[in-house]
């Protein structure tokens, strides 16, 4: 007696595998830019006298296989955040706006990410 089989589909074609793949750079990029529009909407309400180029450098970068979230390295913004050498010699302590938004949002960026699922599933049937 012998039995024969027939594979097909996307999880024999590889296409699953690009879904998956895919889903997760579009995942990053839009929990990346959740994160970076709740961190320049802190600073909008944190910032005195804002002029705007502080909130213009916060940017999402991607990186091999990650995304990080940053103020493009301005030189104040450790100062601004609070981690600066001169947070400790002067009254101001810092805003702490990625600290403050990384904890209430750490709950949130689960179901950012999977609101771009669905497509992705879809074409793994």
């Amino acid at each position: 007696m012998s039995v024969s089989t027939k594979t097909s589909g996307p999880l024999f074609n590889g296409e699953a595998q690009k879904a998956i793949k895919d889903f997760q750079v579009e995942a990053e990029n839009t929990v990346g830019d959740y994160v970076v529009n709740q961190i320049q909407a802190e600073l909008g309400q944190v910032l005195k006298n804002p002029t705007g180029y502080y909130k213009s450098k916060i940017v999402t970068n991607r990186q091999s296989d990650d995304s990080l979230v940053s103020d493009s390295g301005v030189v104040y913004g450790p100062w601004l955040e609070g981690v600066g050498s001169r947070n400790k010699t002067t009254r101001f302590r810092g805003y702490a706006t990625f600290r403050r938004v990384t904890q209430k949002i750490a709950n949130e960026v689960g179901p950012v990410a999977e609101r771009v699922l669905p497509k992705y599933l879809r074409r793994m049937q």
